[in-house]
């Protein structure tokens, strides 16, 4: 007879597979996901030090996209959006927005939808090695964490559960004008998205309004680009024939 004061491990409580770590369809990240949120733990962290302490990881030889996704817990979205939207703001080779807005065309539409966050398997199987993750990490999380310190929750209405439909609908917007080929057109609405992710991330509606700022002022400039580069245009082949 088996023992009753010592049950079989059930599959909630007992390790992960090898092959549950490396799913990446939407039932197998949706399954990490909840079981990491069974699990008790510690303090909320920040992203900082969440990021800090997933390159600090001796374990890992490699990071994916879908490592990110499972270690930021119930944020994954908002900490994803941020994550590559911020690489747009500083001067990047060209092409370089079009690959990082695919996944933010991606979350945001989630978002919008009301949806677990997810990334098809060519997104989320990308990985880099741990030095290369720490190195990029090193730069931007002691600015993070600046900004972290000015993070708090406020305003509350602006990043309830509603809320996130339409705050998605906006990066959503946002990510598709971000993969347009305009010049530094992928500016402004990178810094918008930041501002409301990181709103998101710590329950911040002032950073979201502000965020919805930017994303204003983001639509009135790249409009006005795209129509000075149509007149152009416009101008040269009148004047060609």
């Amino acid at each position: 007879m088996p023992d009753s004061a010592n049950p079989s491990p059930s599959d909630d409580d007992g390790p992960e597979d090898e092959d549950d770590l490396h799913d990446s369809t939407p039932e197998g990240v949706a399954g990490r996901l909840r079981r990491f949120a069974r699990k008790p733990r510690p303090q909320r962290k920040r992203l900082s030090e969440l990021l800090d302490e997933i390159g600090n990881d001796d374990s890992r030889t490699r990071i994916s996209v879908s490592d990110l996704l499972v270690a930021m817990e119930g944020r994954a979205t908002g900490a994803l959006l941020l994550l590559f939207a911020l690489p747009n703001i500083l001067p990047t080779p060209p092409g370089t927005s079009g690959i990082l807005g695919l996944p933010l065309v991606y979350l945001s539409a989630q978002m919008m939808l009301g949806r677990l966050p997810w990334l098809p398997p060519f997104i989320s199987n990308r990985s880099m090695s741990r030095a290369d993750f720490t190195q990029t990490i090193s730069r931007a999380t002691p600015l993070l964490a600046r900004a972290e310190k000015l993070l708090k929750p406020r305003l509350s209405l602006f990043v309830k559960d509603n809320a996130q439909n339409v705050i998605g609908a906006v990066c959503l917007l946002l990510a598709v004008v971000l993969m347009l080929p305009i010049p530094f057109g992928n500016m402004l609405p990178a810094i918008a998205i930041s501002l409301i992710s990181l709103g998101v991330l710590e329950r911040d509606g002032a950073w979201v309004l502000g965020g919805f700022a930017v994303a204003t002022a983001s639509m009135f400039v790249v409009a006005g680009v795209v129509y000075a580069m149509a007149k152009t245009t416009l101008y040269l082949l009148v004047n060609a024939f």
